[in-house]
């Protein structure tokens, strides 16, 4: 949580007009979105567009998050990883400067709102979008760090996830920077706080947790025995819990594993591990008739295999299709109610 003495540096009032001290721009703010340990975030408009603009007396902190959201946009295909960066300056104040930074103002409810509003039948197709930019996240060795539903916006439609506040974005390999404690496996005892992809992972566990319990719980006894428990006191968890245990435990490497035992879990199709091993190649001939050219069973064995994982790309390509078709036109009939 941000103290109190860095708040009211950055509090500004609605019709306050920021005026950046480099480029000159004009910023005039709307309303306070939120404020956390690092700088209070603003809705401001610019030229009849909607922004959020950021601020901070905390420079080093500011060009952190600055540095995040570039890497994010040299990412292919990231445009979920967090909001666009729009300009970066500073402030003077009678006080002092400071320093900002303006982003695209991503509109829309929070994970859990938008699955109060639309129905949990959403759960997995949205766990599955947050997965899949995880990864893309993880590939270019950052750890969102602070993941949490308040920073999952749902744009749309066709809803999307969004990822918000980067404050906690780290590299890998380093300490994790911010945390929420629900979210947190050092909270559970369950883990440290090094940046890791397992990290994230817990905390994706966490909320897909709290979306059977939407004002959380408190720990008791912790560890793994307390969130056991609680996944199994909930009808709606109980089809997850394997995925979440082992996210819980650390048993997922990367966010493509976890994200290929909850798309089974989808095409009810569960396999005993998140890899897939080719097919043993099959020689039909007697052990003591060397093989020839023709024969060929490696060859064979492989164009199997292949075909097979070819043929299981377009199952889970379709799968997630139909789902989506539906849900999505379920969505589109109740907003024209």
């Amino acid at each position: 949580m941000m103290n109190h003495s860095l708040k009211s540096q950055c509090k500004v009032s609605p019709g306050t007009v920021i005026t950046g001290k480099w480029h000159g721009n004009k910023y005039t703010i709307i309303k306070e979105l939120g404020f956390g340990a690092n700088g209070v975030v603003y809705l401001a408009k610019y030229n009849n567009t909607q922004v959020a603009l950021k601020m901070s007396d905390n420079g080093m902190s500011i060009t952190s998050e600055v540095n995040v959201l570039k890497s994010f946009a040299k990412v292919q295909g990231s445009s979920s990883l967090g909001p666009s960066l729009l300009d970066v300056d500073d402030w003077q104040k009678n006080q002092g400067r400071i320093s900002f930074y303006v982003m695209e103002y991503i509109q829309g409810p929070d994970f859990l709102s938008f699955l109060k509003q639309k129905g949990k039948s959403w759960t997995t197709v949205l766990f599955l979008q947050l997965l899949n930019d995880l990864d893309k996240l993880h590939e270019n060795n950052w750890v969102f760090g602070d993941l949490k539903p308040e920073n999952l916006i749902v744009t749309g439609p066709p809803p999307k996830i969004r990822c918000i506040d980067v404050g906690g974005t780290t590299i890998q390999g380093r300490a994790i920077k911010e945390f929420t404690e629900f979210y947190d496996r050092g909270y559970w005892g369950l883990g440290g706080r090094k940046a890791e992809r397992s990290y994230d992972l817990f905390s994706v566990a966490m909320i897909m947790i709290n979306t059977a319990y939407p004002k959380r719980f408190t720990k008791t006894t912790g560890g793994i025995a307390q969130l056991r428990e609680a996944i199994r006191q909930k009808p709606e968890l109980n089809q997850f819990e394997k995925v979440i245990l082992k996210a819980l435990q650390g048993h997922y490497t990367t966010a493509k594993q976890m994200r290929i035992d909850l798309l089974d879990l989808l095409n009810d199709k569960p396999r005993s591990d998140s890899k897939q091993n080719p097919p043993k190649a099959q020689n039909s001939a007697p052990k003591t008739a060397p093989l020839t050219p023709s024969q060929g069973s490696t060859a064979i064995s492989r164009q199997q295999f292949r075909k097979k994982k070819k043929k299981s790309g377009w199952v889970e390509f379709f799968v997630i299709a139909a789902v989506l078709a539906v849900l999505y036109g379920s969505y589109i009939f109740l907003n024209l109610l």
